[in-house]
């Protein structure tokens, strides 16, 4: 079984963190929540979930890991003001590991300079953004480009799973 790393700080979209862990888990594959301090509990924006962070970005490395989830909301846009983050996500990209984005977790990667060339969708106020990173948006529910797979926003969510499921198997 997989052993799936999500990035995720205060605010993320709740569904968009719920839906695909419970899925990975119920699934057979261990979900570790990175952020950037082991311990240390962040909330989703809607729902107020609670998520407990196992361990530090700082501690982790790409290779500790399977794939890469990238929850949606303002957890990203935090994440991103970070070089930790922004530097596991690389690692994953460069490794060619499966990495899962919804939503507003295209700015990470954004941000880590990695998308030129990739075909993407993510939510609508970002488009401009995975276009000037170089990437090809598509406004689909789910877009597949070799190790990526990205998502747009809470209702693509069985799509974003059912693909994420199928690179994890």
């Amino acid at each position: 079984m997989a052993k799936v790393a999500v990035i995720v700080d205060e605010m993320f979209e709740d569904s968009e963190y719920t839906v695909p862990v419970e899925a990975f888990r119920q699934a057979g594959h261990e979900v570790v929540n990175v952020g950037l301090e082991r311990g240390r509990e962040v909330k989703g924006k809607k729902d107020s979930t609670a998520v407990v962070i196992d361990s530090s970005v700082d501690d982790v490395r790409a290779e500790d890991f399977d794939a890469l989830l990238i929850p949606g909301g303002y957890s990203p846009d935090k994440l991103r003001a970070h070089e930790g983050p922004v530097k596991f996500a690389r690692e994953f990209m460069e490794k060619d590991k499966p990495v899962f984005m919804i939503c507003h977790g295209g700015q990470l990667l954004v941000t880590a300079d990695v998308l030129k060339g990739r075909r993407v969708t993510g939510w609508r106020s970002i488009k401009q953004d995975l276009r000037n990173a170089g990437a090809s948006y598509e406004d689909s529910e789910v877009v597949e480009d070799g190790n990526l797979v990205s998502s747009r926003q809470p209702s693509d969510l069985p799509a974003f799973v059912e693909a994420s499921l199928r690179r994890l198997d």
